[in-house]
């Protein structure tokens, strides 16, 4: 669930907003609906992950990957898919992170409800 509410709301907020929405909305999704730690780190790190280089890959195929080509030379890089997989992985990790960090926010909100002690 927090796949799929992080991998479409990033998809259409993007297309409006800069790229560091992907913090806000994994931070929000995983302090909503995040159950464990490991989903509220690795559901929107894969799904951004896959976003970004889905639409990376949709948009440089068409034009030869002209774009992605030339910035694998500038940046000494020998192969164009390099360039992409660390693009996805430079915004999976900020989503990674921003998602644990609304999971940890929301746990330390919650008040642990304990029984007052008896006199």
């Amino acid at each position: 669930m927090v796949f799929i509410v992080i991998i479409i709301a990033a998809f259409l907020l993007q297309t409006i907003l800069p790229w560091w929405i992907v913090v806000i909305i994994s931070f929000a999704t995983c302090g909503i609906i995040g159950k464990t730690v490991k989903i509220a780190f690795w559901q929107p790190f894969l799904a951004i992950i896959l976003l970004w280089i889905g639409v990376a890959l949709f948009k440089s195929l068409p034009n030869h990957n002209v774009l992605a080509g030339r910035m694998a030379q500038m940046l000494s890089v020998k192969y164009w898919p390099i360039v992409l997989i660390a693009t996805g992985l430079v915004g999976g990790l900020a989503a990674g992170i921003s998602g644990y960090c609304g999971y940890q926010f929301r746990k330390a909100m919650i008040i642990k409800k304990t029984p007052a002690p008896k006199s």
